[in-house]
């Protein structure tokens, strides 16, 4: 089989220039506009912890326990409009930043990730490659569809795979009436996400035999729209996210219509490279959403209702979660601003992000059921449910071993360019890049690049260890930032040796892991800095207390030599866990306040 699909009239493939207009930042008000979106949202989602809340976490607890989606709240969130958020602005949609749709979207992944995935973040995750290259009718058409409700899924590959969008599941062959028809799809695949309400089907199927980066395209099939050969498999039930409308299709020698491709022939790869980094920043961001809520569940275990002070076995653990999501939160944040602000460079700490946040995350529900106990397992309670249907649903976010594997397979292969031309060579990246206040260009899904050897965050790892020298003689939280710093910049040069030396293949996966968390470590640090940096920003995040803790904890994890943590240090970062779980606020950077009549500790 070869590359004989026509291209698509007017496709906009091809990345525009990234001088290209609208490229400059512009003062719209979007922040403001998205966290009033939020708000709204909490609003209409209601008090979470509320027993008679329809949607509140009990009913959205007793949906997942029937395994069938909180129909109810969906409704909702249709009536929000809450569809617009995966349409770019230029289509008639409010999609302007990665970072914007995931402050819009973080109350209802605090309630329940599933409800996130199933009622829409999996359209955008379809729809990403119509943006990217689609012809204008395809992306009006598919504009239209989100625009009125409904959904898109994206067909391309078997969790068994690890993500190899190379394997074979799905293959187009040209229309045998010669270039006139639309390809011919042959294929199947069981467990796709709404796939039996999808309106709109984005395939990646193989049209080229060889193993090659050209060997698949890209189809955009309206199941409306085809006369035969399409079946619906049985619904799939899953551990996690059982809630989640998973089924599967079946394509035999469906002949599609003439304008189905996305695209140029042979594109699929180097769009799902380009178009999948948005998924890798947005679905952890999203995430670090839900485990606020387990971490609030915690604080609730440990401190209603008790007159005495909180035990002090649980000061640790409870300070040490707080900072490992703050962390998150910062490592997320960076990732889905570099879309915009640097989208020809942002490819590898995407995949970094991808595979670093949900591992703090795994490690971090792990220390709250320690801390939860018994009440860990009352998995129906709206108070401590969240716990257990997290843990479950995490993997099924694509989370879990296989999200790994492709993170490796982005990273591994780039360890050498980035060793030669990035590590302590590159330029650092502009501070507006750490700070959520500053405004940035829209994202464009055109300008994304893949791979390239770039680094936009290890160069900052370096000027802040040099700006924080001036503090190591001087004791407290500054004195530990400036030393945590300097050790992790120890491990950025032995970390280029080491690649520089040529490692296996197993070695190599290996370093990408330590890579991965020394940019962890440097947004933690950029963030501080920026925090630190201007009048808007917050007390709290400007105290070196938070970043000291969180990278003592990631050094831990890397196994470098970390300094003793100041004797305050854990009981400022707690107090402050403390005063958001009183006063009813998320333990993310933002730090914003629940849709709850009252706070959740006054109940």
């Amino acid at each position: 089989m070869t590359h004989s699909l026509a291209p698509a009239p007017g496709s906009a493939s091809a990345p525009a220039p990234a001088s290209a207009p609208g490229r400059a930042p512009r003062a719209d008000g979007g922040r403001q506009a998205a966290a009033a979106r939020a708000r709204r949202l909490e609003e209409l989602l209601g008090d979470p912890y509320d027993p008679a809340n329809p949607h509140g976490l009990a009913a959205l607890l007793d949906a997942d326990r029937r395994a069938e989606p909180p129909y109810a709240t969906e409704e909702l969130l249709d009536g929000a409009g809450v569809g617009a958020e995966f349409v770019p602005a230029e289509f008639g949609g409010r999609l302007t930043r990665a970072d914007l749709l995931v402050t819009a979207l973080r109350p209802v992944f605090r309630r329940d990730a599933a409800l996130g995935f199933g009622h829409g973040i999996t359209s955008l995750f379809a729809t990403a490659a119509v943006w990217a290259a689609g012809t204008a009718p395809q992306r009006a058409e598919t504009a239209a569809l989100l625009l009125g409700g409904g959904r898109a899924a994206i067909v391309h590959h078997e969790l068994a795979h690890a993500n190899g969008i190379l394997r074979d599941e799905f293959t187009a062959a040209p229309a045998p009436g010669g270039p006139g028809g639309g390809p011919v799809l042959s294929g199947r695949k069981d467990v796709i996400m709404n796939a039996a309400r999808a309106g709109a089907l984005v395939v990646y199927a193989r049209t080229s035999p060889g193993r090659t980066a050209r060997s698949h395209s890209v189809l955009l099939v309206r199941p409306d729209q085809v006369a035969s050969g399409l079946t619906h498999l049985p619904r799939v039930t899953t551990a996690g996210m059982r809630g989640g409308l998973f089924s599967g299709l079946r394509f035999d020698a469906c002949a599609l219509p003439a304008d189905a491709l996305v695209g140029r022939p042979g594109e699929g790869v180097a769009l799902a490279l380009r178009t999948f980094q948005v998924n890798r920043c947005v679905i952890p961001a999203l995430a670090v959403a839900a485990a606020d809520t387990v971490l609030h569940s915690a604080v609730h275990s440990v401190t209603a209702g008790r007159s005495r002070p909180m035990a002090r076995r649980w000061r640790t653990p409870l300070a040490g979660v707080f900072a490992d999501l703050l962390a998150a939160d910062a490592m997320s944040l960076v990732g889905l601003r570099a879309l915009s602000l640097l989208p020809e460079r942002a490819h590898v700490l995407a995949a970094a992000v991808k595979y670093v946040v949900p591992d703090l995350l795994r490690e971090d529900l792990e220390e709250l059921a320690s801390v939860l106990g018994a009440h860990g397992y009352e998995h129906g309670s709206a108070r401590y449910g969240s716990l257990d249907k997290l843990v479950r649903d995490l993997p099924v976010a694509g989370l879990g071993h296989a999200g790994n594997a492709a993170c490796h397979a982005v990273i591994v292969p780039q360890l050498p360019l980035l060793a030669e031309r990035s590590w302590l060579r590159a330029q650092e990246p502009p501070p507006t890049l750490f700070r959520p206040d500053a405004e940035l260009p829209e994202l464009d899904y055109r300008l994304l690049g893949a791979a390239g050897g770039h680094d936009v965050l290890s160069a900052t790892l370096v000027a802040a260890a040099g700006r924080l020298e001036v503090h190591r003689s001087a004791g407290g939280h500054l004195a530990a930032l400036a030393e945590l710093a300097e050790e992790f910049v120890g491990e950025l040069r032995a970390l280029r040796a080491h690649v520089l030396a040529g490692p296996d293949l197993p070695a190599a996966v290996v370093l990408s892991d330590r890579y991965a968390l020394l940019l962890a470590a440097a947004a933690v640090l950029g963030v501080w800095e920026g925090q630190c940096s201007g009048a808007a920003g917050d007390a709290f995040l400007a105290d070196p207390a938070w970043a000291v803790l969180a990278l003592t904890r990631l050094g831990g994890r890397l196994g470098i030599a970390v300094p003793e943590l100041p004797e305050d240090c854990v009981p400022r970062v707690l107090e402050e866990l403390v005063l958001r779980y009183r006063t009813g606020r998320s333990c993310d950077l933002a730090g914003t306040a629940y849709g709850a009549r009252g706070t959740e500790a006054g109940r």
